[in-house]
C-alpha cells in the first residue's frame, strides 16, 4: 500500500532493507556495565551514575557510590577500576583543598579538571579510570569536563561514560537540547524510559492485526530534527474495519504508574472525502507477568485490553498546509503485572506514529540539609522518601531519632524542604552549602554538633589532627570537668603569700595575700591544714614530731573551700606549738599531679587558758552521791585558776547525754541527788580570767545499790525528811518576801518609775546596772550555741564579723539570723560594750525595730543574734535600685522608719546615730531601725569634729543636729533632725548628704541657716517636711508622732505627692546649691561630665553615638537617651536634670544663694 501524502518527507522506502540502515551488531544482547553522565544546563549541571560494581557479567556490589564530592560545588563521576578512581579522587580533593586555602577562595571547576587530567595522564599506564568532572563556579558557571582513560581533557555540554554508556547516548541524543533550563533538565533526569522508538535503530517488530491484512506499515523516516527513526503509518479512510498494532512486551520495573508520549501526524478527513474517515484513534494496554502474547492472544478487543483514551489530533494535515506533528502524553495506572503491551486501534484513520516513548517518573538522588535521599519512585500523589545523614553529619543529641525524610511528587520532583535534623558532627563544619561537612583544620575545633563553624584552639592548647572536637592542653595546663571545650586551659595557682597570724589564748586568726599567679581562673579557693607539734615547755625550742590536729579544732568560716583570705581557728590546746599550712587551689588543682602550692606559719598558743585536767577519780560514793577529786594543773603558776566546772550525765537511759553542770573553787566536788546503782559520765575543766579550758576525757563512776533497812528506820527517815522540807520551805518564803521588798525599794530609787501608768514601758540604760551582765540576763535570752549554724560572713562590724546563719530551736521553725561576733583579744570593757546592744534591743518589740533573737555568752566567740534582713542597709539598697521605686513606695519606707522612731521616743530612748546606713530592709521592703550599741563622745580640739566610738571608729556628723554638735545635747528632737537627713537620702536614692563638702563646711553652712535642696523629682510636701525637721530651734521641730501623721496624710492623698518644686521657686530658708554636673567651664569633656554625675557607665555609649561635646549633649532628650541604652528611669532623670543645668547656667554658680 502506497504511503499517504500526509507523511513527512524522506521517511524512506517501505521495502528498504534493515542492513541498509544500521549494522547487525545492534540486534545482539549486550550486558549493561557502568553508566555515568553529566549535563550542563542554563545555570548549573546535573550529574548521575548507576550504583553497581560489576566484574565481567557478574554484579559484585549493588550500592557503590560513583559520585564523589571534590569540593563544595565540584563533583566527579567515576568509571573503571573503583580502587583507581577513588584513589585519584582522594588525591585531587587533597590538592584542591590546599589550593583553595592558598587562594582564600573557592576553586574553579577547570582547575579541578586539570588536576584530574594531570594525575590520570601521569599514571596512564597503571590506571583504568574514566572521570567526568562537573561543577559550578562564579567565573564560568556550570561546566562539564571529560577525562577519559589516557588522561585527555575535553569540555562537553553532555558527557556520558562507562561501559554501559552506549544505551544512554541514544536517550540523550533524542532529548537533550542546548540551553535547557533547570526545570527542563530535572524533568529529563526524573524520567526512567521503558521504551523509546526514537532510540531504536532496527525493526520494531510490532504485531499487526488482522495478520492477513496488515495495514500498519513499519518504515524508516526522519523526525522533526532530521534524525533517522522507525515509524508506523496507516491510511484506511474508505474502510470501516478495525486495525490493531501491538508493541512488544514492556517491563514496568518498579513503576506503578507509567506515561506514554505519542508523537503522530493525522490527515484531515475533509481533504480525503471518504465517509468512513476518522480523525481519532484509540490507545489500549494489556498487563501480564511475562511476554505471553501471540498473534491471537489476547483477543483483539477492549476486554481483555484496557482502554486508555481516544486520541484526537490538535493539528491536522491538509494539502498545501503546514506540516505539524501532534504530541500526546497519557497516564497509565495503577499497574500490577510485571509488564504490559500497548495497542493502537485505528478505524478509518490516515495517520503516522512518529515515535512512542514509555517512561515513568522518579525523583533523582538528592543531597540537601546535610541529608542524602536515594532515587525514589512515587507510587501515589506523594511518596515519602527516607534518607540518611551525609558523611560526617549526625542527628544532634536531644533530637528525635527519626531519619531525615522528604516527599517525592508524582511528577518526579521533590516537594518542599526535607524534614532533617542532620548537622555536622563535632569536629566538622558546613561547607559553602549544606551538601557536605568538612573537617576542622589543624589548631581548630568544633565542640558540638549542629550549626556553627570551627574555632581556633583556646589559649594554652593546640590540636594537630584535623576534624577534632576539642583541643589538647599544653603540658602543665588543664581543663576542669565543668569547663566547656571552648574554655582556655589553665593551671593551678601559685602559693598564698604573707601569712599573718594573730594568737588569742587558744584561738588563732590567719590572714594572707593572694597568690601572684591565679592560674588564669577565677575560682580560687584556699584550704588550711593544722599540725600540732607538742607543748612549748615539753619541746623547749627543739624540733618535735608534728601530727595532724584532731576533730576538736574548729574553723570559721570553714577549713577548706575558702574564698576569703581569712580564717579563725579555735579549740586549740593552750601553750602548744602549731604549724598551719595554707594551700591555694582552683578548678584544675585536682587534675594536677603535684600537691597544691602552699605556704606555712608556726604559732604557739597562749598559756593563759587552763590546760586539760587529768586524774579525775572517785573519793567516795553512796546510793545517791559521788565524791570526786582531780589533779591541779601542773602549770598553775602561769595563770590563776578561778574555779572548776564539772558536767555529768547518766551513761545509759533516757537521760543519757543531758548534761548537768556544777562549779566549785576546790579540786574536789560532791555530786548529790543521783540515781541509785547508775553509771555516770563526768568531765571537768578549769577556768581562768581568759576563760574555760577544754573538758578532759569523760570518766565513768557508779553510785551504790540500795542497802537493806528495817521498816521502822524507813518510817523514821521519811518523817524527819518531811519535817526538814517544811522548815526549809518556810524559811525560803520569808527570805523571798524580804528580798522582794528590798529590791522594789532599790529599783524605785535607781530608776524612778519603772512603768508609766499601766502600759507605757520606759527604756532602762544597761550601764546603770552595777553588773552589766545582769542587764544582759534580764533583757536578752541566752541561746545554746549548738542551735546556731554559721553559713557565711556577710560583713565586718566594729566589734568583729557579721555573719549569716541558721537558728534551729527545738519546737520552733528554723529561720535565718544575722550573727554579730566579738573578735578575739577583747577587753572586759569591749565585751560589756558589745553586749550592751543586746541589752538595749531586748527591751524593744516593734515591727519597725530590729528584733533580738538572743545572745551566746557561755562559749567563744560571744555572739548577738538578730533577725536577718535580706536587702541589707537602706543606703546601699537604694543605690543598687536607683530609680526603680515609685514615690508612694519611698514614702512607705519613710513612714516605717518614722513609726519605729516614734516607738523609741515614747520609750524615752535617744538613738543618736539615725542614718540610712543604720536602717535595714527585709525582702518585703519593710524598714527597721538598728545599731543601738555604740556609746559616743565628741573629740575635743579637732578641726574636723566627728563622733568617735568607744573602739575608735569615726562616724560622720552630717546627720547630727547642730545643738548635739555644739553642746552634746542628744534628745528626740536631735533624732528628728537626723530623720530629715534620712528622708533626703531616701528621696535621692542613697546620695551622700552635703555631697563632697567637708564636715567643717557642713557645720558652717548649717550655722548660716543653709539647708539641703530637694532631690530631683522630690515632692514639695516631702521637702517641706524635711525643712521642718531641720528647724534650728529644736522645740520647733515636729515630734515623731507628728511626722507619722503627716506621712499618713500624704499616703492617703497621693495627688499631693505629684507636686514638685517649680524651677526657680524660692524657699523660706536658703538652700545649698549643688550643681550636677559642674558648668561648662569646669567640665572640659563629655567623659568628665558623666563622671561628675556618676554616670560614667554610659561613657562608651555616648561616644559611640557621636555625643562628643557638651554642646551636643545639652540638646539631648529622652528619646536620645533611650537610643544610647539609658533605660533606667532614675538614670534618665538624673542625666536630664544635669542637661537642663547645662542649658540654663552658662556661668559658674556660687556655693550658696
Amino acid at each position: 500500500m502506497a504511503a499517504a501524502p500526509m507523511m513527512m518527507p524522506d521517511f524512506g522506502q517501505r521495502n528498504a532493507s534493515k542492513s541498509d540502515l544500521v549494522p547487525d551488531w545492534t540486534s545482539k544482547e549486550v550486558s549493561t556495565g557502568t553508566t555515568i553522565m553529566a549535563v550542563e544546563y542554563d545555570g548549573g549541571v546535573v550529574i548521575g551514575a548507576d550504583s553497581r560494581t560489576t566484574t565481567g557479567a557478574y554484579i559484585a556490589n549493588r550500592v557503590t557510590d560513583k559520585l564523589t564530592p571534590i569540593h563544595d560545588r565540584i563533583f566527579c563521576c567515576r568509571s573503571g577500576s573503583a580502587a583507581d578512581t577513588q584513589a585519584i579522587a582522594d588525591v585531587v580533593t587533597y590538592q584542591l583543598g590546599f589550593h583553595s586555602i592558598e587562594l582564600d577562595e573557592p576553586p574553579l571547576v577547570e582547575t579541578a579538571a586539570n588536576l584530574f587530567k594531570a594525575s590520570c595522564y601521569r599514571y596512564r599506564e597503571e590506571l583504568s579510570a574514566g572521570i567526568l568532572v562537573a561543577g559550578w563556579d562564579k567565573r564560568k558557571g556550570g561546566q562539564v569536563y571529560c577525562v577519559p582513560i589516557g588522561g585527555m581533557l575535553v569540555r562537553q555540554p553532555v558527557s556520558v561514560g562507562g561501559s554501559g554508556s552506549t544505551y544512554i547516548y541514544g536517550f540523550m541524543d533524542a532529548n537533550y537540547k542546548t540551553g535547557m533550563t533547570k526545570d527542563q533538565c530535572l524533568e529529563l533526569t526524573s524520567q526512567e524510559v521503558l521504551m523509546n522508538t526514537k532510540s531504536e535503530t532496527s525493526d520494531l517488530r510490532w504485531t499487526n492485526h488482522p495478520a492477513d491484512d496488515p495495514e500498519w506499515e513499519e518504515m524508516s523516516g526522519l523526525d522533526d530534527e532530521s534524525n533517522m527513526v522507525r515509524i508506523y503509518q496507516i491510511c484506511t479512510p474508505n474502510s470501516p474495519s478495525s486495525y490493531w498494532l501491538r508493541t512488544r512486551w514492556i517491563p514496568r520495573r518498579a513503576a506503578t504508574t507509567v506515561y506514554v508520549e505519542i508523537r503522530f501526524t493525522m490527515m484531515e478527513c475533509s481533504a480525503l472525502n471518504q465517509r468512513h474517515c476518522k480523525e481519532t484513534f484509540n490507545l489500549y494496554y494489556y498487563q501480564s507477568d511475562s511476554d505471553e502474547a501471540t498473534p491471537t492472544h489476547p483477543s483483539w478487543m477492549e476486554n481483555p485490553y484496557t482502554k486508555v483514551a481516544t486520541v484526537a489530533a490538535d493539528h491536522l494535515l491538509r494539502s498545501g498546509g503546514e506540516r505539524r506533528s501532534n504530541v500526546k502524553l497519557l497516564r497509565l495506572g495503577p499497574l500490577q503485572g510485571a509488564g504490559l503491551y500497548l495497542a493502537f486501534h485505528s478505524q478509518g484513520t490516515c495517520m503516522a506514529l512518529l515515535s512512542v516513548r514509555v517512561f515513568y517518573r522518579k525523583c533523582p538522588p538528592l543531597r540537601r540539609a546535610f541529608a542524602s535521599f536515594p532515587e525514589t519512585i512515587p507510587h501515589s500523589l506523594v511518596e515519602q522518601a527516607q534518607g540518611v545523614c551525609v558523611e560526617n553529619a549526625v542527628t544532634p543529641p536531644g533530637e528525635l531519632s527519626r531519619p531525615p525524610s522528604m516527599l517525592c511528587g508524582e511528577d518526579g520532583q521533590w516537594v518542599g524542604q526535607p524534614t532533617s535534623s542532620c548537622a555536622c558532627r563535632p569536629g566538622y563544619e558546613a561547607g559553602e552549602t549544606d551538601l557536605r561537612c568538612r573537617a576542622c583544620p589543624s589548631d581548630q575545633f568544633k565542640a558540638g554538633s549542629g550549626p556553627g563553624g570551627c574555632s581556633p584552639c583556646p589559649t594554652n592548647s593546640n590540636m594537630r589532627i584535623p576534624g577534632s572536637a576539642y583541643c589538647l592542653c599544653h603540658s602543665g595546663y588543664h581543663r576542669a570537668d565543668s569547663d566547656p571545650p571552648q574554655a582556655a586551659c589553665t593551671r593551678p595557682p601559685s602559693a598564698p603569700r604573707s601569712i599573718v597570724s594573730q594568737v588569742n589564748d587558744t584561738m588563732v586568726t590567719l590572714e594572707w595575700s593572694e597568690p601572684l599567679d591565679r592560674g588564669g581562673r577565677g575560682d580560687l579557693t584556699y584550704g588550711v591544714l593544722c599540725s600540732g607539734c607538742g607543748t612549748a615547755t615539753a619541746t623547749k625550742g627543739l624540733a618535735a614530731p608534728c601530727s595532724p590536729c584532731d576533730d576538736s579544732v574548729l574553723y570559721r568560716p570553714a577549713q577548706s573551700g575558702l574564698t576569703q583570705r581569712r580564717v579563725v581557728i579555735w579549740g586549740l590546746s593552750p601553750y602548744t606549738k602549731y604549724t598551719f599550712t595554707v594551700q591555694s587551689s582552683n578548678g584544675v588543682s585536682s587534675l594536677s599531679q603535684s600537691e597544691p602550692a602552699s605556704d606555712r606559719v608556726n604559732v604557739t598558743t597562749s598559756r593563759d587558758v587552763p590546760a586539760t585536767l587529768s586524774g579525775l577519780r572517785r573519793a567516795a560514793s553512796s546510793e545517791t552521791s559521788l565524791t570526786l577529786e582531780w589533779n591541779v594543773p601542773l602549770l598553775q603558776n602561769q595563770y590563776h585558776i578561778l574555779d572548776y566546772q564539772l558536767r555529768y550525765s547518766p551513761k545509759d537511759g533516757e537521760e543519757a547525754g543531758q548534761w548537768q553542770y556544777v562549779s566549785t573553787r576546790s579540786s574536789s566536788v560532791v555530786l548529790t541527788g543521783l540515781q541509785r546503782a547508775t553509771q555516770y559520765e563526768v568531765q571537768v575543766r578549769a577556768r581562768s580570767q581568759a576563760g574555760y579550758g577544754s573538758f578532759g576525757a569523760a570518766s565513768g563512776f557508779n553510785t551504790q545499790p540500795d542497802a537493806v533497812r528495817s521498816p521502822q528506820l524507813v518510817v523514821t527517815g521519811v518523817l524527819v525528811s518531811m519535817g526538814m522540807l517544811l522548815l526549809i520551805a518556810t524559811v525560803m518564803v520569808a527570805v523571798y518576801c524580804y528580798r522582794r521588798r528590798k529590791t522594789d525599794s532599790q529599783m524605785s530609787d535607781k530608776f524612778g518609775h519603772y512603768q508609766m501608768g499601766q502600759t507605757m514601758k520606759v527604756y532602762i540604760d544597761p550601764f546603770t546596772y552595777e553588773d552589766p551582765n545582769e542587764a544582759v540576763r534580764e533583757f536578752a535570752k541566752e541561746i545554746d550555741a549548738t542551735y546556731v549554724k554559721i553559713e557565711e560572713v556577710i560583713g565586718a562590724g566594729e566589734f568583729g564579723e557579721v555573719c549569716r546563719g541558721r537558728l534551729r530551736v527545738p519546737g520552733r521553725k528554723e529561720n535565718y539570723v544575722a550573727i554579730k561576733t566579738l573578735k578575739g583579744g577583747y577587753t572586759d570593757k569591749q565585751r560589756r560594750d558589745f553586749l550592751s546592744e543586746a541589752s538595749i534591743m531586748g527591751q524593744f518589740q516593734h515591727p519597725n525595730i530590729i528584733h533580738l533573737e538572743g545572745v551566746i555568752t557561755t562559749s567563744c566567740p560571744v555572739m548577738i543574734l538578730t533577725e536577718f534582713m535580706e536587702n541589707g542597709a537602706l543606703d546601699s539598697f537604694l543605690r543598687l535600685n536607683d530609680g526603680q521605686f515609685t514615690t508612694i513606695q519611698l514614702v512607705g519606707m519613710l513612714r516605717g522608719i518614722a513609726s519605729g522612731m516614734k516607738y523609741l521616743s515614747e520609750m524615752s530612748f535617744v538613738h543618736r546615730d539615725l542614718a540610712a546606713r543604720n536602717i535595714l530592709v527585709n525582702s518585703n521592703l519593710v524598714c527597721k531601725v538598728s545599731d543601738f550599741g555604740l556609746s559616743r563622745f565628741l573629740t575635743e580640739n579637732s578641726s574636723d569634729p566627728t563622733y568617735t566610738s568607744s573602739l575608735g571608729g569615726k562616724i560622720p556628723i552630717r546627720w547630727t543636729a547642730p545643738e548635739a554638735i555644739a553642746y552634746r545635747k542628744f534628745t528626740s528632737a536631735s533624732d528628728t533632725w537626723s530623720y530629715g537627713i534620712v528622708m533626703w537620702e531616701v528621696m535621692s536614692y542613697g546620695e551622700r548628704p552635703y555631697w563632697d563638702m567637708s564636715n567643717q563646711d557642713v557645720i558652717n553652712a548649717i550655722e548660716q541657716d543653709y539647708r539641703l535642696p530637694p532631690p530631683p523629682e522630690c515632692p514639695a510636701s516631702l521637702h517641706t517636711l524635711m525643712l521642718d525637721c531641720w528647724q534650728k530651734e529644736r522645740a520647733n521641730r515636729p515630734r515623731f508622732c507628728d511626722v507619722v501623721a503627716a506621712l499618713d496624710r500624704l499616703i492617703r492623698n497621693p495627688a499631693s505627692l505629684k507636686v514638685t518644686h517649680p524651677e526657680g521657686t524660692s524657699s523660706s530658708q536658703p538652700l545649698l546649691d549643688q550643681r550636677v554636673p559642674p558648668p561648662l567651664s569646669a567640665c572640659g569633656s563629655v567623659s568628665e561630665w558623666l563622671r561628675a554625675v556618676k554616670m560614667e557607665r554610659y561613657e562608651q555609649s555616648f561616644l559611640q553615638a557621636g555625643f562628643t561635646s557638651l554642646e551636643i549633649v545639652s540638646q539631648l532628650n529622652t528619646e536620645d537617651l533611650l537610643r544610647v541604652g539609658v533605660t533606667l528611669a532614675g538614670h534618665q532623670k538624673k542625666i536630664l536634670s544635669s542637661i537642663q543645668t547645662l542649658r540654663i547656667h552658662k556661668t559658674p554658680p556660687t556655693l550658696l544663694y
